[in-house]
């Protein structure tokens, strides 16, 4: 499979998660790669609540997303400005919110975050199916 990728930068808004969302799936889609739906679908999730918890805790400037297909990964990078790393805890039963990473957790196969020179990127990635449906298993990958 041929190596896609898509970097984007949007405000940290709260209308910034719909783009973010939408133009991902349309050039994931625009690839034409060995995707199937399950992998889309689960991409678009992922990109959406990385991107919703970037926002909410950076308030300001820009949040910049990369998606990218190399082999039998597809890897979501959002990068914001704050350094603060992200920690999940347990919401309460009546808490809209706190949910997010744990959405990550259950639909992403490896999953993390580390600080940058100008703030912090969270990361996940999702094995790519074979034709036979089977999960790729992946070695552990350096960040």
């Amino acid at each position: 499979m041929a190596a896609h990728q898509l970097t984007l930068s949007v405000p940290a808004t709260p209308a910034a998660v719909t783009a973010a969302r939408h133009q991902t799936v349309d050039a994931i889609a625009g690839w034409k790669a060995e995707l199937d739906d399950e992998v889309l679908h689960t991409a678009e999730l992922v990109v959406s609540e990385l991107v919703t918890n970037a926002v909410q805790h950076t308030h300001t400037g820009q949040v910049s997303v990369t998606v990218r297909v190399a082999g039998a990964v597809l890897r979501i990078e959002v990068s914001d400005s704050s350094p603060v790393l992200p920690r999940p805890g347990l919401p309460d039963g009546h808490s809209e919110r706190g949910r997010g990473l744990f959405l990550v957790t259950a639909l992403a196969d490896r999953h993390g975050a580390h600080p940058t020179s100008m703030g912090k990127q969270c990361w996940a990635e999702i094995a790519l199916t074979t034709s036979s449906r089977q999960k790729i298993s992946l070695p552990p990958q350096r960040s």
